[in-house]
Order: structure tokens, then sequence, then C-alpha cells
């Protein structure tokens, strides 16, 4: 019986880490290909930083619309409706990315691949935490999280060694592929048995009826935007960070995210063992969340760097941003089994949607005090506020997950 049990797990948190692992690729395939495919498309060289950030603000608004429907769908019908249905419309939505002509194209099938995408992490995350025990789920989530997000990496080397439509058709593929290992997944327990109570069931504006609830989950939210901070902006667009610091070199953003996301693969595996090793979630966060901070100081304040030394660092920025799992599972962590699917997946994109906000406050700033004061300001202020955020949040380690949200 326990060897099944296990293998069952095994099995449900390979498809889960998989699925991450796509929605990884997909994301960063974009901030690694833009510049390509947008000089292919036609568009002019002074044109391309200002279009690729316009495109991903889609793709980013895509995941916070998809990040609240499919958090809604899966308290109301469960978690594997999520892991079907969003896996389904980010395969096509990819396919046809790789067919667009035009800008205004790009960004639709940008906007709904970001819907697909949103519900991945979300459900695998919650469906993993409610199978495994209080005492191990750290483990699972961490293995979900550690190797998802390689799915960078596999972004990197198809981006660079494939034509630019072809990386969306790899995509697409993998999406297909996904979807037909999901067939023997099975659902929560918790879920189950919830599912047959007279509670209300996925109410996304149960977050905003409560104070209490409410700043719950805008602190779950806040402890993680530093790390999208770091990969959409710092990394995401390093070459004109690297004119502004007299870099020796070109800073290429392609692999700068690759070896990122390397870094928060390994970061992920460390500060998931860590909270498991010291029993706790917040004092890890804590320091990591410090060393994210010290990162971002070294780069903005050094000049002269090398191509060499800025990679070094970004697999220094992914380690200390690779809290990633741990912020995760204490969002679920934090709510009831009837909201647990709303809040874990809606959380995760509300950081990578935060990201229009910090773009949008980034490109204002820059006109102003120019690219880096704009980024010191910007570290120090979501740095700020990912602490306040977290002394306010309580531990959750060990914490049992067969409540209801009142």
């Amino acid at each position: 019986m326990n060897t099944v049990k296990n293998k069952n797990l095994f099995f449900l948190i390979l498809v889960a880490a998989l699925g991450y692992f796509v929605d990884i690729y997909d994301l960063l395939l974009f901030l690694i290909i833009k510049n390509k495919s947008l000089a292919n498309m036609g568009v002019p060289a002074d044109e391309i930083t200002g279009t690729g950030l316009r495109l991903m603000n889609w793709q980013m608004a895509g995941l916070l619309i998809g990040g609240i429907f499919w958090g809604i769908l899966g308290d109301k019908k469960g978690r594997l409706s999520v892991l079907f249905g969003s896996i389904l419309m980010y395969s096509l939505a990819n396919i046809a990315n790789g067919f667009v002509t035009t800008i205004p194209m790009y960004a639709t099938f940008r906007f709904i691949a970001g819907i697909g995408l949103a519900g991945e992490l979300g459900a695998g995350i919650t469906l993993v935490s409610e199978s495994m025990s209080k005492e191990n789920r750290g483990y699972g989530t961490m293995l979900v999280a550690g190797i998802g997000l390689m799915g960078a990496v596999a972004a990197y080397f198809v981006g660079d060694l494939f034509e630019w439509r072809t990386a969306f058709f790899v995509g697409g593929g993998l999406g297909v592929l996904l979807l037909m290992l999901r067939i023997g997944v099975f659902e929560s327990g918790l879920f189950e048995n919830m599912a047959i109570k007279d509670v209300v069931k996925g109410n996304f504006f149960m977050l905003f009826s409560d104070r209490k609830r409410f700043f719950k989950y805008l602190n779950c939210i806040l402890i993680a935007v530093p790390l999208w901070f770091i990969v959409g902006i710092l990394v995401g667009i390093a070459p004109e960070f690297g004119k502004a610091l007299h870099a020796k070199d070109v800073l290429d953003n392609g692999k700068g995210v690759m070896f990122t996301y390397i870094g928060i693969s390994l970061g992920d595996f460390l500060t998931g063992a860590l909270s498991q090793l010291f029993k706790t979630r917040k004092k890890i966060v804590y320091l990591f969340v410090t060393l994210s901070f010290i990162s971002m100081l070294v780069f903005l304040l050094t000049t002269g760097w090398t191509a060499t030394n800025f990679y070094i660092l970004c697999v220094c920025f992914g380690i200390f941003t690779g809290y990633w799992v741990i912020f995760v599972t204490i969002a679920a962590e934090q709510f009831g089994t009837n909201l647990r699917a709303t809040v874990t997946t809606s959380v995760p994109n509300m950081v990578r949607g935060s990201l229009i906000l910090v773009t949008l406050l980034f490109t204002w700033l820059t006109g102003i005090v120019g690219i880096v004061n704009s980024a010191l300001i910007i570290a120090v202020v979501v740095v700020a506020l990912a602490y306040i955020a977290l002394y306010n949040l309580d531990e959750t380690y060990g914490r049992d997950l067969n409540f209801i949200e009142k």
C-alpha cells in the first residue's frame, strides 16, 4: 500500500515539476528571443526595447487574469481541472505565436499564453502540498520548483540554437506531451473532502471582504516582488545597464536569464532544504531577501563589468532569489482548502504582474534620475516592502492544511 502511495506521489511531483518546467520555458523564452524576433519582424532597433517591454506587459496581464481564473476554477472544480485546462490553452497559444506577423498578433498570443500558463505553478504546488504530510511537504514543493526552473536553461538553448518561431513551436509541443502525461494524476484528498461540504469555494472576493485576510494575501505577494524586479529589469535589460555602468563587454540578457535561473533552481533546493532542516519558512526568506538586496547593490554600484563577472553575478542573483519555492509554499499554507488554489495560483501571478507597475515606475524614474539611480530607488522600495510583509505573516512550517476559510 505504501509503495503504491509513494509511486503516486512521485508521479504527481514529476508531473507538477514538468508543468512548471514548461511554464518557465515560455516565460523566459520571450525575454531570451524578444530582440531577435522583433528585429526579424522589422521593428527599428531604437524601438525594440520599448516594444519588448510592452509585449512583456501583455504577457504579464494575461498571467494576472489567468491566475485569478484558474485559482477560482481549482477551488470550485478541482486542482486537476486546472492542470488540464491551463496546459491546453498554453500549448495552442504558443503554437499560434510561431505564426505571428504583426505586433498586435504577437501581443494577443502572448496575452493568451500568459492566461494559460498562470495555472501551472499554483495548481501543482496546491496539489503536492495537500497530498503530502505536513512534515515533508517542503521537500515536495522544493522538487517541483527546483526541477521546473530548469526550463529556463532549456529556453536559452532552444532560443539560441533554433529560429525564434521554432522555439515557440517546441514550447507548444512540450505542452501537448505534458497534457497526455497528466492523464494518470489523482485529485487532492483534501479537496474531495471539502467539495462535498456546504462551504463557499473559490470566492476571490473573500480575500477582500475581511481586513486580516486581505493583508495576509497582499503580504504573500509583496515578499516575492524583489525576485521579478531582478529577473525582469536588472537581468532582462542588462545590455542597457551595461552601457550605463561602462561594462567592458556586451551583457547578454539571454545568457543572463539562463544563468539566473540556474541559480534560482539551486536556490530553491537550498532554501527548501534549509527550511526543512531549521523548521522555519520566515527566517530563511528573511536571509535570502537580504542577500538579494546586497547583490542588487553590488551590480548597480560597480562599473566596468565584464561578461564573465556579470554571468557569475547572475548565478548569485538566482541563488539569493531562490526563496521562490518557500514563498509559494507559504501562500499555500496560509489559507484554507476552499481558498487555497485561488490564493496559491493567483499570488505568483500577482507577483509576476507586479512587474507591470515596476516597469512603469522604472521607465518614469529613468527619465528623471537615469537608469542606474532609478533601479536603486526601486530596489530599496521593493526590498523594504518585502521585509514589512514578511514580518506580518505567520510562520507556517508544519501547519495542518485541513481547515476551511469561513
